[in-house]
């Protein structure tokens, strides 16, 4: 009997530990790139600002949303109050190219790459800022998706092969007040 009490409560114990984990990796994710996610919305257009404010509200509060990268991303922007036809499309190809130039990528700009450090699957995430501009490798918001129950994060990508660059459309003058 002792034995299982003492196997039941190991296991209990390891759940917790398990659980305290992925909240403090939540936390030290969110730390580790404060510096770019502080740039990031320093340099943002206001309507990137919201867009990008309204995903690391995503990421602190551990959302998870059932679906695919893109299903994360597009509730992040819809909240923001940018649902797809407020958005433009800066570039846009397929996975296999052309691909974009680099240099017009932006905080908050929602991409599709290749993902290189997953089978070279296709994915999209959000731009927050170059690690190293020279080897394609940014700070991106993604949201791992397969079904994974795993909140946003921010994680260092080679965006490389970028087919698609897309960002919110500036604000009306009319509608300005109404986001």
């Amino acid at each position: 009997m002792r034995k299982i009490i003492a196997f039941a409560l190991l296991v209990s114990l390891a759940g917790m530990t398990a659980s305290l984990g992925r909240s403090s990796q939540q936390r030290d994710t969110l730390e580790r790139y404060r510096t770019y996610i502080e740039a990031a919305e320093k340099e943002a257009t206001p309507e990137a600002l919201r867009v990008l404010q309204t995903a690391r509200k995503m990421v602190s509060e551990k959302e998870i949303v059932v679906g695919a990268c893109w299903d994360w991303l597009n509730a992040a922007y819809n909240r923001a109050g940018f649902p797809a036809d407020k958005r433009q499309k800066v570039f846009t190809s397929t996975i296999k190219g052309p691909y974009a130039k680099l240099s017009a990528v932006r905080p908050g700009d929602w991409i599709y790459h290749v993902n290189h450090s997953y089978h070279n699957v296709p994915h999209s995430g959000m731009f927050i800022g170059w690690v190293d501009r020279e080897r394609h490798l940014a700070v991106m918001l993604s949201y791992g998706g397969e079904r994974r129950h795993k909140p946003g994060r921010y994680r260092v990508y080679d965006i490389t092969h970028t087919y698609t660059i897309m960002r919110p459309l500036k604000f009306d003058q009319d509608s300005a007040g109404l986001f």
